[in-house]
């Protein structure tokens, strides 16, 4: 069950907090799986951590940023426990980025070798990234490394295993926990230093805002390169008592929902879009044994609320806020209040403060301050820029209510000025989102003559019109301004890996439209 905050817990660092939560539930309890279906206890993934760990120290230095580039599997959590023990700091890399964010990345980060494996890049077709990083960087395949673990290894992680303590490397709270790259859906991508004070501060965080049984199942299709992936689906399950089921892709829709049912899945991590594949590839019994869905990383539909209700019966679908900075979670909604429209309730310890955006009445921007924020982003010189004196600017516009629960309104960048009025992106996407449900919308600012800015559609909605959206703004006494009069069609609107639009990429197409049209 939660327990009650606390923001200095007895465990300062990760591989300690993993310790501590075999002594609370058990040395045989059963606490990670895959798709393998061969399950670990809390001894196994400790012994294993220890002889991965030893091998992978002998190729790298103290405290050495090591790349890990892997999908959720039980081999990722293995992999990133390895690195704990023995003082090297996971950083995982983003596969679906690209191979020129991918470089930068390791560039930023200073890694100087990347740990992946064979079987994931031949089933994923990756080699053009691991071409790409051999350029710069040693590529190990940890089946190679596997390979070398030999009997004085496996008696070393015997031993490691029995007296952990003695044999792990010492760590602080305040030590490098991970680094962790923003999506880059509005822009490129940026490092982020992670302590291990956060990330176990934001577990407890977690814990002790909604209640969670050790008896349950996560199940977690998220990658650990995405920090609701690493801290919701990895960390939080974990720490807590609870099995942890990784599976590498979220994108296999067909195949998800019957193994939420097989593997006897409490709580489903997704974004809205993924939710919404499984619940229309689902049968009616494969998702209805949840307790919850959680999703993050994007706004839930009303239309996916009710696609679960109607379909899977009483699993709510509860709305979360985060931020990679965050370590991520910064609000969420309970089982017991969950409230559609909203990202949930501000978790304990994490103050806030809202400063008036010029043009927006009401809410603010929100700066967020707690013990789970980050220890700030990596410079292109080697520095870490700290948030100033803790705050960090989150870049969304939001209303908090009297009891703390939070609404979000957009983010700055998301609004446009049209006409000389401050025009909500994310609002006229709902606008298109309640004309046509079953389809995937974007809506971006491009300059203007007239007008400053005017909104540009871009969908899959092959008959999308401005007439129908006027209709409903009206209907519901929106603005007319909110509506897009200018409609791109595409057959596909991009997402990048973990789900979130990719404004990128779609701000790119608007352009090359403009000047298509223009020629």
């Amino acid at each position: 069950m939660s327990r009650p905050f606390d923001s200095n817990p007895s465990a300062g660092s990760l591989f300690d907090a993993l310790l501590e939560a075999r002594a609370v539930y058990g040395a045989k309890k059963l606490i990670l799986e895959d798709q393998e279906r061969n399950p670990l206890g809390y001894t196994d993934v400790i012994r294993a951590s220890f002889a991965l760990g030893r091998k992978i120290a002998e190729l790298t230095a103290p405290g050495e940023r090591v790349g890990v580039m892997l999908p959720a599997s039980a081999g990722v959590v293995v992999t990133f426990f390895a690195l704990h023990a023995f003082g090297r700091v996971p950083t995982m890399l983003n596969f679906t980025a690209g191979i020129r964010n991918l470089k930068a990345a390791c560039e930023l980060a200073g890694v100087k070798r990347v740990l992946t494996s064979h079987r994931f890049i031949e089933q994923g077709k990756l080699h053009d990234l691991t071409d790409a990083l051999e350029q710069t960087c040693t590529v190990t395949y940890l089946e190679d490394v596997r390979e070398k673990v030999g009997l004085a290894d496996k008696l070393f992680a015997a031993a490691a295993g029995m007296f952990p303590k003695r044999f792990r490397t010492e760590a602080k709270a305040d030590d490098p926990g991970v680094i962790l790259f923003t999506s880059g859906s509005f822009g490129a991508p940026r490092g982020v230093l992670l302590t291990q004070g956060n990330l176990i501060a934001n577990v407890r965080q977690i814990a002790a805002h909604i209640d969670l049984d050790p008896d349950w199942v996560m199940f977690n299709p998220l990658p650990t390169f995405h920090c609701f992936g690493l801290t919701g689906g990895v960390l939080l399950p974990l720490l807590t008592g609870m099995k942890a089921f990784q599976y590498p892709s979220p994108l296999h829709t067909k195949q998800i929902p019957p193994l939420v049912k097989d593997s006897g899945a409490s709580i489903l991590l997704a974004t809205d879009t993924f939710v919404n594949q499984y619940a229309r590839a689902a049968d009616p019994g494969e998702l209805s044994g949840l307790k919850f869905i959680v999703c993050g990383a994007e706004k839930v539909r009303e239309e996916t609320h009710n696609l679960i209700a109607e379909r899977f019966g009483a699993v709510p679908v509860l709305e979360g806020y985060g931020a990679t900075e965050a370590a991520p979670v910064i609000a969420v909604n309970k089982p017991t209040d969950n409230r559609r429209g909203t990202v949930g309730g501000l978790l304990p310890g994490i103050e806030t403060r809202l400063e008036p955006v010029e043009g927006i009445p009401g809410g603010g921007r929100l700066f967020v301050r707690g013990p789970n924020v980050m220890a700030g982003y990596l410079a292109a010189d080697g520095s870490i820029e700290a948030p100033v004196d803790g705050w960090h600017d989150t870049g969304d516009v939001v209303d908090v209510s009297e009891d703390g629960w939070v609404k979000i309104r957009g983010r700055v960048k998301r609004f446009a000025k049209v006409g000389g009025e401050m025009v909500s992106l994310t609002a006229a996407e709902d606008l298109a989102s309640a004309v046509w449900p079953d389809s995937r919308h974007a809506v971006i600012a491009m300059p203007d003559a007239k007008k400053g800015e005017r909104l540009v559609l871009v969908t899959d909605q092959r008959d999308a019109a401005a007439a129908p959206m006027v209709a409903h703004a009206q209907s519901i006494g929106a603005p007319e301004l909110a509506v897009p009069r200018k409609i791109i069609k595409v057959p596909e609107v991009p997402v990048l890996g973990t789900g979130k639009t990719d404004y990128v990429a779609i701000q790119r197409m608007a352009e090359a439209d403009g000047r298509s049209r223009a020629a």
